[in-house]
């Protein structure tokens, strides 16, 4: 069904996102699937194809219950412990009214107007601008943002961040991403494992194989018919920890670019204000990387300016697209790109060099400068104001 107001583009957006986490869930299966046809090789070297698969997908039917309890487990830690993660990673730390009271107030007041519960409230001391929301449940709820962004923003653009960090809480988005992390993780976990376990083991297979083929004429027919089977599983199982790795991650930033237009949208209903959320948006523009942050966390934040591969491992849309959204379905006006601080600074110290270099030119000798040529007529006389008679 079309959606066509922004709570039917929630929930809309919400069905979608539960289909692509049930298919990121089933990614890890795949990963069992082609460990079994690994496991299979190093056990059968000298069966065809078709057994391999055949094996794995016993392999798989045997270890679905505990691929399954493991991964949920996985899930279970990260629900207790992603907060203390999260500030681990980035060093941010909460605070009370007394210490920010500007942000406390303007964060409160928003939760009030909607009747949302107050999340904590963090600062992460560093000059980029930017800010996220994390947790897992209502306990866990967390707004944190940098320092550079309480500078570089005026109060109303700083509300609009905050509303769209709030969206991000009411609808589900942060439950939603984390999740999503947690799965991708499992699944590049074990990628990781496999791909460590083949090519650390790849000379005993081959070892194996050169002894059999030396023992006589027929058993080398044989061991490189067997040889060929092996290979081409492994290829096969290769190929499928590839695929599984790569659609996680698309999966993954899929999930978040999706989110990022509600978000915006979300603020502008808490605030009225489009354009805050323009103008919030233009500063924070190129400036919101956090040096020693994971993927994970920049892919939880209001502007990620890592760049994907195009676009398809972005995790969010460009600025661009979201202030076009905001300006054609929420009547915002854009004013353009905002000439950053440091840019100004570069652009004045090259006009300052460049000025050096042209005072540094030899200056030409005023007595060397060609004289003025005296007229025909004698000295000029100096001009009469109108209306005076000159006796």
């Amino acid at each position: 069904m079309a959606a066509y107001g922004l709570y039917t583009h929630i929930a809309s957006n919400k069905t979608r996102s539960i289909v692509l986490l049930i298919g990121l869930f089933l990614l890890i299966y795949v990963i069992v699937f082609a460990g079994g046809i690994i496991m299979e090789v190093f056990l059968h070297q000298d069966r065809s194809v078709d057994y391999y698969l055949r094996a794995a997908w016993a392999d798989l039917k045997f270890a679905f219950p505990w691929a399954t309890i493991a991964a949920l487990a996985w899930i279970v830690i990260a629900y207790f412990f992603n907060v203390s993660i999260i500030d681990a990673v980035t060093g941010a730390e909460s605070v009370t009214r007394k210490e920010q009271p500007r942000l406390y107030n303007l964060l409160e007041n928003l939760c009030i107007s909607r009747g949302i519960p107050m999340p904590k409230l963090k600062i992460l001391d560093t000059d980029a601008l930017n800010a996220f929301a994390s947790g897992l449940n209502p306990r866990q709820y967390s707004v944190t943002v940098t320092t550079g962004l309480l500078k570089g923003l005026n109060d109303e653009e700083l509300e609009a961040v905050l509303g769209h960090e709030l969206t991000h809480i009411r609808n589900g988005d942060v439950q939603m991403m984390v999740i999503a992390v947690i799965i991708a993780g499992v699944v590049g976990f074990a990628a990781e494992i496999f791909f460590r376990v083949f090519f650390n083991s790849r000379w005993s297979f081959g070892s194996g194989r050169s002894s059999s083929s030396s023992s006589s004429s027929s058993s080398s027919d044989g061991d490189r018919k067997g040889g060929g089977g092996a290979i081409i599983a492994i290829l096969i199982a290769v190929a499928l920890i590839v695929v599984a790795w790569a659609l996680s991650l698309v999966v993954r930033f899929a999930l978040s670019r999706s989110r990022e237009f509600l978000a915006d949208a979300g603020a502008v209903e808490l605030t009225k204000n489009p354009d805050a959320m323009i103008s919030a948006l233009r500063k924070i523009e190129n400036r919101g990387e956090l040096e020693g942050a994971t993927s994970a966390v920049m892919e939880m934040c209001i502007d990620n300016p890592r760049e994907g591969f195009v676009d398809l491992f972005a995790t969010h849309p460009s600025i661009d697209a979201r202030i076009r959204a905001l300006v054609k379905f929420a009547g915002g006006h854009d004013s353009g790109p905002v000439a950053h601080a440091e840019d100004q600074e570069t652009d004045l110290s090259q006009v300052q060099d460049q000025t050096a270099d042209d005072n540094a030119l030899p200056q030409p000798d005023p007595a060397q400068q060609p004289q003025p040529r005296p007229s025909p007529w004698g000295p000029l006389k100096p001009a009469i104001p109108f209306g005076r008679r000159d006796n």
